[in-house]
This record gives C-alpha cells, sequence and structure tokens, in this order.
C-alpha cells in the first residue's frame, strides 16, 4: 500500500513541476487536429516519394492528366473553356515552334502577359523542351522590368500586346533581345516590324511529339523563375525546379483534401506562387479543373465562382477584405465550401466565413523560395499554421530569438536560441537538400541566395532558411503571424509592431487599406509612427478616429502623423507597398495629400502646415 501511496506522490509531484499537466490538455486539445495532420502528411509523403522514384516531373504529370481525361475542361476563363487536350495542342504548338527556332534545355525566355489559358500554355509549352521561363510581374516597367529581364538572364521575351507601349519604353534597352509579341485573340493584331508576330507564327507550327525532348528532364530541373513581389527593393528571380513545383500542388491538394471533383476559383495573378503554382498547379499537377481570371474582381468573385460552380476558391493578402467592402447581397456564395489562402487578418476572420458561409479556411504560410511552411487545418482563427509540439522533428520549423531589426541573437557559443511559448521570434527551416520538404534552391542570384542562410544555428555545419518573418507560437502548437522583419520600429523605447497598429485602424476606418510604417524626425530617437489611409468618399471623422485609436492602442503606437490618400499603392498580390511611402515621409512640400499630425494638449488630429512641419524639423515642437 505504502508504494502505491508514494508512487503516486511522485506521479503527482513529477506532473505538476515545470507545469507538465499543461500536457494533459494540450493533448485534449489538440489531438484530433493533429490525428488528421498525421494521415494526411504520411499520405503526402507516401504521394512525393512515388512522385519522385519516378522522376516525376511537371510535363510528365500533366500528360498522365491530358491522357487520362482529354475532353475534361482544364480551364475555364470568362466566356471560353479550354480542355486539357486543348491545353496539351497549344503548349505542343509552343514548344515546336521555340525548339525549331533553335531554344534548348536551360535557355530562359520571359514571359509579360496577363492571366488567360495562353500563360498556361506557353510556359508549359516551353517546359516540354527544357526552357525556363521567367514569369514577370505584369505591373513592373522601366527599370524593374529590365532588372528583372537581367536577372534570369533572359534570351528572349514574350509579351501580351497590352503591354506594347510598356515595351515600347524599355526598348532601346533590350535591342538584342527577340521580342514575341501575342495578341489576345486571332485578329490580325499589327505588330511593329521588328517584333516577332507570334499569334500568327503559331497558325503555321506542324506540330510534332515532344516526349524524347522532356522525357530526358529531370525533377531537380528548373522549371521557371518566379519573382518575388518587391514590397522592398528590386524582385529577386526565385528557383522554381520540377520537385519544387510538384511538392507545392500536392501539398495543397493533400492537405486540404481537395479532389478531381472540385473546381478551383484562381483570381490571382499567374505570375506569383499563389495563382500560378498553389492555384493553377490543381489543374496541371493535379487534374483539376480551374476557373481564372485576367484580374481580380471583388464585385464579380462569388458571381465567378456561382457561374463556374466552384467548390473552393483562392484569396491573398488584402483580398478578403474586399469582398466584405462589397454590399451584402442574398445569395452571395452557393457553391464555395472551402477558402485556401494567405493574409486573413484575425479581425475580419469569423465575419467573413458567417457572411459567406465558408465551411473551411485553410489559410497557409510559406514563401515562393522558402522551406519553412504551415497551414491551418482546423480553420483556428488567425493562426498561419501548426506544428504539434511534441512531433516537431517531422517538420523541422521552429523560432529563434531576434534583436529589433530581426537579426537572429546568438549564445556564447555562437548558436540561435530557440523562443519560447508565446515568445516573438523569427521563423527558420532547416534545410535537408534530399528531401523537397525542406530544401531551399535559392535565387538567381547566389549573392541573395546565401543571405537567406543561416548557419551554425544550433549545432555546427547545419543550415537553416530564414523566413524573415516574426512569428509567436502559442502552447497548443499554433503559428501566428507577429511581423515582417523592418515592419517594426522603435519608438519611446518601445518596439512598435506595424501589422498590429494597421488591424486596429483598419476596423476603426471601416476596412479601408491602411499601413503604418515609421518616420525619422531630426534630432528624436527612434522612428515616429505614421499611417496612409485611403478615404475615396471623404467621409473620414478625424475627431471620432483620434478618440478611437487614442483608445485603443499605447501612447507609444499612436500614429503621430495621418497621410489621407486616394488609394494605397498595392503589389499585384495585394500587399501593401511601404517603401515609397517611408521615403516621402510627412514631407508637406513633397506630398499632394493632406497630412495630419496629433496634437497631444487639443487631444485630436490637426492639419500639418508648412509652418508646423519647419517647427517639427527645426525642434521647436518635440513630438
Amino acid at each position: 500500500m505504502i508504494y502505491t501511496v508514494l508512487a503516486t506522490i511522485s506521479f503527482l509531484i513529477f506532473l505538476l513541476s515545470n507545469r507538465r499537466y499543461r500536457w494533459i490538455y494540450i493533448i485534449y486539445k489538440t489531438y484530433r487536429r493533429d490525428l488528421t495532420a498525421f494521415k494526411r502528411f504520411v499520405h503526402l509523403n507516401i504521394r512525393m516519394w512515388y512522385l519522385q522514384k519516378t522522376n516525376t516531373t511537371v510535363v510528365k504529370a500533366f500528360k498522365k492528366c491530358a491522357e487520362k481525361h482529354p475532353d475534361k475542361i482544364a480551364i475555364h476563363f470568362q466566356d471560353s473553356s479550354w480542355t486539357f487536350k486543348q491545353l496539351d495542342d497549344f503548349s505542343d504548338k509552343i514548344g515546336t515552334y521555340f525548339k525549331n527556332a533553335g531554344y534548348q534545355q536551360n535557355d530562359t525566355v520571359a514571359l509579360l502577359l496577363m492571366g488567360r489559358p495562353e500563360y498556361v500554355g506557353i510556359w508549359l509549352g516551353l517546359a516540354k523542351i527544357g526552357v525556363v521561363t521567367a514569369l514577370v510581374n505584369t505591373n513592373l516597367s522601366n527599370e524593374p522590368l529590365l532588372h528583372s529581364l537581367r536577372a534570369a538572364k533572359a534570351k528572349s521575351l514574350i509579351y501580351g500586346s497590352e503591354f506594347k507601349t510598356v515595351i515600347n519604353n524599355v526598348v532601346d534597352n533590350i535591342q538584342n533581345l527577340p521580342l514575341y509579341e501575342l495578341s489576345e485573340t486571332d485578329n490580325n493584331t499589327e505588330v511593329d516590324s521588328s517584333r516577332i508576330n507570334l499569334r500568327n507564327e503559331l497558325n503555321t507550327v506542324q506540330t510534332e511529339s515532344l516526349s524524347k525532348y522532356y522525357s530526358k528532364i529531370n525533377a531537380k530541373d528548373k522549371l521557371m523563375y518566379i519573382y518575388t513581389s518587391g514590397t522592398t527593393g528590386l524582385p529577386k528571380a526565385a528557383v522554381i525546379t520540377n520537385s519544387r513545383y510538384i511538392f507545392m500542388t500536392n501539398a495543397c491538394n493533400v492537405m486540404t483534401a481537395m479532389d478531381d471533383s472540385d473546381v478551383l476559383y484562381d483570381p490571382l495573378p499567374l505570375y506569383h506562387t499563389a495563382g500560378g503554382i498553389v492555384g493553377l498547379g490543381q489543374c496541371v499537377v493535379n487534374g483539376l479543373t480551374v476557373a481564372i481570371r485576367k484580374k481580380f474582381s471583388a464585385s464579380n468573385f462569388w458571381p465567378d465562382c456561382t457561374k463556374y460552380k466552384c467548390t473552393c476558391a483562392q484569396y491573398i493578402g488584402e483580398l478578403c477584405r474586399y469582398l466584405l467592402a462589397v454590399p451584402e447581397k442574398p445569395n452571395e456564395n452557393t457553391t464555395v465550401k472551402m477558402m485556401v489562402g494567405n493574409g486573413l487578418k484575425a479581425q475580419i476572420w469569423e465575419k467573413f466565413v458567417k457572411r459567406f458561409n465558408i465551411q473551411q479556411v485553410y489559410e497557409l504560410y510559406g514563401s515562393t523560395e522558402g522551406n519553412s511552411n504551415l497551414i491551418n487545418l482546423d480553420s483556428k482563427v488567425g493562426a498561419v499554421g501548426f506544428t504539434p509540439r511534441y512531433a516537431c522533428g517531422l517538420h523541422p520549423v521552429t523560432l529563434v530569438r531576434c534583436d529589433d531589426n530581426g537579426v537572429p541573437i546568438r549564445n556564447a557559443k555562437g548558436h540561435c536560441i530557440e523562443c519560447q511559448i508565446e515568445e516573438p521570434g523569427v521563423f527558420v527551416g532547416k534545410i535537408v537538400h534530399k528531401k523537397v520538404f525542406n530544401e531551399f534552391v535559392g535565387y538567381a542570384d547566389d549573392d541573395a541566395t546565401s543571405k537567406k542562410i543561416l548557419k551554425n544555428v544550433f549545432k555546427q555545419g547545419d543550415r537553416y532558411f530564414n523566413s524573415g518573418d516574426v512569428l509567436v507560437q502559442d502552447e497548443l502548437g499554433y503559428f501566428y503571424f507577429k511581423d515582417r522583419t523592418g515592419d517594426t520600429f522603435r519608438w519611446k523605447g518601445e518596439n512598435v509592431a506595424t501589422s498590429e497598429v494597421e488591424a486596429v485602424i483598419s476596423n476603426i476606418v471601416n476596412l479601408n487599406d491602411a499601413v503604418v510604417y515609421g518616420v525619422e524626425i531630426p534630432n528624436t530617437d527612434g522612428r515616429a509612427g505614421m499611417a496612409a489611409i485611403v478615404d475615396e468618399s471623404n467621409t473620414l471623422d478625424l475627431n471620432k478616429f483620434g478618440k478611437e485609436v487614442v483608445k485603443s492602442l499605447p501612447a507609444y503606437a499612436l500614429p503621430l502623423f495621418l497621410r489621407i490618400m486616394k488609394e494605397v499603392p498595392l503589389t499585384g498580390t495585394f500587399k501593401l507597398k511601404k517603401v515609397d511611402l517611408q521615403k516621402d515621409g510627412f514631407n508637406v512640400n513633397k506630398i499632394q495629400d493632406k497630412l495630419y499630425v496629433y496634437d497631444f494638449k487639443a487631444k485630436q488630429y490637426m492639419l500639418l502646415t508648412k509652418d508646423i512641419y519647419e517647427d517639427i524639423l527645426s525642434g521647436k515642437v518635440r513630438l
């Protein structure tokens, strides 16, 4: 009897020390989630093992889909639809034409085209002969466009007729680059004599089997370049291999439990990972029907989904907020039950799913080039994903402590320090080149690649991919986005996370665009907060806004300056651009928009005049 009592007491002491009893609660709360994740993760591993063993490339996967159901709709676009056979035939024409023109494996062709079925057919056709396609951001022009062409070492450029003016503006700088212009239809669009009318050329092509070319391509070979969105600096060309494309499409497919009967709505840019790989890849690699748009439209989002009978849809960035801003209508969504994407903010999550009757939200976290990927499988509000805390070895990602600039902090041995629960840190993923899940191929620029790699993180010789994002993990294993490196500024001795301030302001101004950043004030330590807010209809009540923002934020996080704009510049993937706004600062001599500064005595925002601006610069007014 006494041994039983002693054993019981010992067990209780063990359980109570270091809060081990919490593991009972953690397992109880997460076992259903983790069991689902484990089953799907095993399924994904088996599928990827087979695809790697059979050296499956994107073209081989597509050919299997096309042979399995040639007459199935591959892509819906506007009022037309392409079958898998039509897409296969068009890509054969592209491959045959460029092969006959002398293009060989590992050559690079740049593609500047709005989203349409031909977009997919072009890079797929080039892939059939081993040519790498650089998917150029359609928002670029002048120097950023030239930089993208140089970064990928493009041998030629295919562009849509809608970009003729953009090309004319840079043509003097690319005189040695063959230019192929593609009109939207067979309407004999006039093309400059120095350029090649690709539509006319394709009409004369006698296609041939390209199997002898794509059968020699390896899964590790380059497929395409996708550029980072360029929220800061010039875009970098991230390398996408066949195996990485296949992994990203299958990871989304398996972890969200999509099947052949699903129809996916993809209104995102096809030059980006979300739209061009995660979305369109469900058609190319997994044989689903995908509906695409030339350009996202909030008012047409749900009508399109109903028109094409979509069962799932994609979102990214601010897209969900734009959908909420559209006046409510009865029966807005009658078909979509599942949403997949990243960037659904916690403050609008429940409102969004309730209004549009969404049964499941799969929030993703990751980057085009990175190996630090997560998924939220159980619609946990605000979470970007999770890893079971007792099974972190299966997916080696973690958080490490960092300084105010996002630089990892090292201990006396020179190793990084893993974060505790609820402690913000930089999200990193272990690089293991033998596993497609954990590999990091990098960018076309070797220097840019090396900057993203952390060495000797937890032991000598190990290497981790640095996401540059600050996340926080709770005790249940859920990760939440905290900040992006560089988006935190320090004011009055305190760190201010711009994402948190943006969330507060967005609610106050009824979900209008709002972007927060730090600006420098001469002879003052740190950076003061500034917010650029969209007010298209001139209805912003500054007195009410001032009261609400003071009530909702600590004094150090209060935006001292406001810039009221008609629109905030966005990237093509609906991310708010801050670089240009930060450069403008609160310079009244440069900015045409109305500027305001917070008056702590009057406890309200007042118009920033040139006199007050000069007083702030000279130090007469201290903020």
